[in-house]
């Protein structure tokens, strides 16, 4: 850890398996901005930080954009605010998660649909 309870971008990327790239990107575009700087003018991150980067990571094979990772972002924060912006950011997160299980549903259909090419392949292979 760099800071006290802050870690640094290359403990950051190891511990979420992104690079440096991607991450000094996100901060470039406000989707993850480090929540300090040292002395030397380096990013430090939180743990905080970390889980909205994991948040952001996971969102990566379910096909979401930059822009929508930044509006599930930003309405979370709108969930833990006053009211009511609280009502607000909990619809859209109803919303993000019904999402959601729509894109794993899809991304389950085309892994049986893979499967089954598989074990077609195989089947052929070995008569």
């Amino acid at each position: 850890m760099a800071e006290t309870g802050m870690m640094h971008i290359g403990e950051l990327a190891e511990r979420t398996g992104l690079s440096l790239r991607t991450i000094r990107h996100y901060d470039q575009i406000g989707l993850l901005t480090p929540s300090g700087r040292s002395e030397g003018g380096f990013r430090l991150y939180t743990e905080d930080d970390h889980d909205q980067l994991m948040l952001i990571r996971r969102m990566k094979p379910l096909g979401y954009s930059l822009e929508q990772m930044g509006d599930l972002l930003r309405a979370l924060e709108s969930a833990r605010g006053s009211e009511p912006s609280r009502a607000d950011g909990a619809n859209e997160l109803a919303q993000f998660l019904d999402d959601a299980h729509e894109r794993r549903s899809r991304l389950a259909r085309q892994l049986a649909a893979a499967d089954e090419f598989i074990d077609q392949l195989n089947s052929r292979i070995t008569d």
